[in-house]
C-alpha cells in the first residue's frame, strides 16, 4: 500500500513522521489518504497497514518494503551484547559491530530501527488525522477503535526509540511544510505521551480475544505493554500502576498459563512448554490460552509471511548441516546459520562433551544444568535440543550415531544445544529463510513476570515471589523463596521462560543490568562495554538532514559520518 511508504527522501529524516503526501500526488487509481480514508473499511485498510510494519521489524532483504534490509535479522542485534549471547562464527557485517561494540551513527541497524519506528508513527498519525475528518463510520464505535488501534501501534514504535536512543522527537501530526528543525524531547516527557497513548487504547479496543481476528489487538495487550511502560518511566506511583495492568490481565479469566498438551501434535512427544512454538500452536483457535499478542506470519499463506520474514530461526539454529554426516533435514529446525548462540552460564552443557568449569569463558562456576533446575520442563529434550544424531544416508558408516558437542563445534556455531522455539522447516524446501510460524509478541507468563518486577520495585520479594511462583510450576520447577527473590533471580527466570522471546536489550536497559550482566556474564563483550553502550547513537543521516540543534548521545559525538 503506497500510502505507507515514505519515499527515499523521507527515510533520510524518518522523524518527519508520515510525509507521505510532501508530493502531493492526486492519486485516483491506487490508495492514498484521501481515497482511502472515507469509511470504516478504509481505516480497516489502513489499519491493516498498521500491522504489516509492526510486523516488518523481523523482514531482513527488503521484501513488502521492509526497512530491516541488507543484513542479518534486526532482532539478533537486541540479543548480542547481553548476557544471553555471543556472535557466531557467521560474522554477519551487520551484526559485528554490535558484538564488537563499534557501532557508530552510521551503522546500517542504528538507522533502520529509527526508520522503521517513525515509519510506523507516522502511518500512525495520517489515520490519527484523518479519523478526525471522517464521518462516514459503520458503527459509532469504529472511530475510537481504529484510533484506539492506532495509539498503540504510535506507542510500540516509540517503546523502541526510547529503549535504543533516549530523548528523541515526539511527533503526532504530519508536518506541513516538510520539517527539518526537529528536536529532541526528554525521554520521561516520551514516555508519558506513550503511556497516555496505551490508556487510551486500553479504553477502547475490544475486550473479549476470541471476537476479534487472529493476530488483532485486545485491551489486554495495551495493558500488559502499559505494565512495562510504566516500569520503564519508574516515576512515583507508577510501580503501582504497572502492578495493577499487570494483574488486570492476569485476573481477566480470557487467559491461563498453558498446562496441558493441545494442537496438532499433542499426542506425539513433547510437553505443553514445547507445543506452544509449534507450527500453528500459537493462536488461541488452536487452543493456545496464554498468547496475548500474536503476529501473523503463516507459511502459504494470503498475507502470510514471504521468505524475508523472521529469520530468528537462522539466527539460533547451528550449522549442524555443514558436519560431515549431517544432511538439512524439517526434524532438525531446517537450514540455520548460528549468527548468534546461547552462552554456556544460563544453557548449562547437559548432555554435551562440552566443558563445564568455565575457566575458557573467563568465569568459572558453569552448571550441567545451567539456571536450570533438574525437572523444569523449559530444559526438557523438546525445547533445549543437545542430542544430535547423523543424519545423512551419503555417510553410512555414521548414519545414527550421536554426534556429541563440544567445546570446538560450540565455538565455531556448528552444534550446540539449541532452542527449538526456532526450529523450522519444510521438507519441500528446506533451503528456506523464512521462519514462517506466527509470533507471539506478549504472552501471560512474561505478563507475572512484569508483575514481579512491579512488586520487586515497591520491594515486595514475598509477592514478587508468588507472581514467579507461578510461572515456575507450571515448569515444574521448584518455588523460589521470598529471600532468594531478586532482581537478578528475576532477569534469570526471565531468560528460563523467554530466552530468544524476549528484546532482551530492553529488558537489561529497563532493569538498569546492562552493563553489570554483560561484563559478568559475556565473554566476547565484557571488557568493551562502557556505561555509554546503555543507549545507541542518533542515525548520522538524521543529524546530517536537520537544521537546528539535535545532540548526538554521549559517547558518540566527533563521528565524522
Amino acid at each position: 500500500m503506497n500510502y505507507i511508504k515514505l519515499s527515499a527522501v523521507c527515510s533520510v529524516l524518518a522523524i518527519a513522521a508520515g510525509c507521505t503526501s510532501f508530493l502531493e500526488e492526486d492519486l485516483k487509481s491506487k490508495l492514498a489518504p484521501d481515497n482511502t480514508y472515507t469509511s470504516s473499511l478504509g481505516f480497516e485498510v489502513g489499519a491493516t497497514g498498521l500491522y504489516a510494519i509492526a510486523r516488518s521489524e523481523y523482514n531482513t532483504w527488503g521484501e513488502n518494503g521492509a526497512f530491516m534490509h541488507n543484513g542479518a535479522c534486526a532482532y539478533e542485534v537486541l540479543q548480542i551484547s547481553t548476557d544471553l549471547c555471543r556472535m557466531g562464527t557467521v560474522r554477519d557485517g551487520s551484526l559485528v559491530p554490535f558484538a564488537e561494540l563499534t557501532l557508530n551513527p552510521s551503522t546500517l541497524f542504528v538507522g533502520s530501527y529509527w526508520n522503521w519506528a517513525y515509519n510506523l508513527i507516522g502511518s500512525a498519525n495520517e489515520l490519527l488525522i484523518y479519523s478526525e475528518k471522517n464521518d462516514n463510520w459503520d458503527y459509532p464505535t469504529d472511530k475510537q477503535l481504529y484510533q484506539a488501534e492506532a495509539r498503540f501501534f504510535r506507542a510500540y514504535a516509540y517503546r523502541t526509540l526510547v529503549y535504543l536512543y533516549g530523548d528523541v522527537p515526539w511527533v503526532e501530526t504530519i508536518q506541513k511544510p516538510f520539517l527539518l528543525s526537529f528536536s529532541r524531547d526528554p525521554k520521561i516527557e516520551v514516555l508519558g505521551h506513550i503511556i497516555d497513548d496505551l490508556k487510551f487504547a486500553k479504553e477502547h479496543l475490544p475486550e473479549d480475544p476470541d471476537a476479534v481476528k487472529e493476530g488483532k489487538l485486545t485491551t489486554w495487550a495495551a495493558r500488559h505493554l502499559l505494565s512495562e511502560m510504566y516500569l520503564l518511566r519508574g516515576a512515583e506511583g507508577d510501580y503501582k500502576l504497572a502492578e495493577e495492568n499487570a494483574l488486570e490481565v492476569i485476573d481477566s479469566k480470557h487467559y491461563s498459563l498453558v498446562k496441558s498438551r493441545y494442537g496438532a501434535d499433542k499426542n506425539k512427544p513433547g510437553d505443553y512448554f514445547s507445543d506452544m512454538f509449534l507450527e500453528n500452536n500459537q493462536n488461541r483457535s488452536a487452543g493456545n490460552t496464554e498468547s496475548i499478542w500474536v503476529m501473523q506470519f503463516q507459511y502459504n499463506t494470503v498475507g502470510g509471511g514471504v521468505n524475508s520474514d523472521d529469520w530468528t530461526r537462522r539466527a539460533w539454529n547451528p550449522q549442524y548441516h555443514a558436519i560431515d554426516g549431517f544432511a538439512l533435514a524439517d526434524s532438525l529446525g531446517g537450514r540455520g546459520l548460528a549468527q548468534i548462540y546461547p552462552l554456556k552460564w544460563w544453557i548449562g552443557v547437559k548432555g554435551t562433551n562440552a566443558t563445564t568449569a568455565g575457566e575458557k569463558e573467563g568465569f568459572p562456576g558453569i552448571q550441567e544444568n545451567g539456571i536450570f533446575d533438574d525437572g523444569d520442563i523449559r530444559n526438557s529434550e523438546y525445547n533445549i535440543k543437545r542430542n544430535w544424531y547423523y543424519n545423512n544416508p551419503l555417510t553410512p558408516n555414521k548414519l545414527g550415531q550421536k554426534c556429541p558437542i563440544d567445546d570446538k563445534s560450540w565455538s565455531q556455531a556448528q552444534l550446540f544445544p539449541a532452542l527449538k522455539k526456532f526450529f523450522f522447516g519444510k521438507e519441500e524446501n528446506l533451503q528456506l529463510t523464512g521462519s514462517y510460524k506466527d509470533r507471539t509478541k506478549f504472552r501471560l507468563a512474561e505478563t507475572y513476570l512484569l508483575l514481579a518486577e512491579a512488586y520487586l520495585r515497591q520491594n515486595m520479594p514475598d509477592k514478587a515471589a508468588d507472581a514467579v511462583n507461578e510461572v515456575r510450576r507450571r515448569a515444574k520447577a521448584a518455588d523460589v523463596s521470598d529471600d532468594e527473590m531478586t532482581m537478578d533471580y528475576l532477569l534469570d527466570e526471565r531468560i528460563r521462560e523467554l530466552y530468544g522471546e524476549e528484546s532482551r536489550r530492553f529488558t537489561l536497559v529497563r532493569t538498569g543490568k546492562l552493563i553489570e550482566r554483560v561484563k559478568k556474564y559475556n565473554p566476547e563483550a565484557r571488557d568493551l562495554i562502557q556505561d555509554f553502550h546503555v543507549l545507541w547513537p542518533i542515525p548520522q543521516a538524521v543529524r546530517d538532514a536537520n537544521t537546528g540543534e539535535f545532540p548526538q548521545n554521549p559517547g558518540y559525538e566527533g563521528y565524522e559520518g
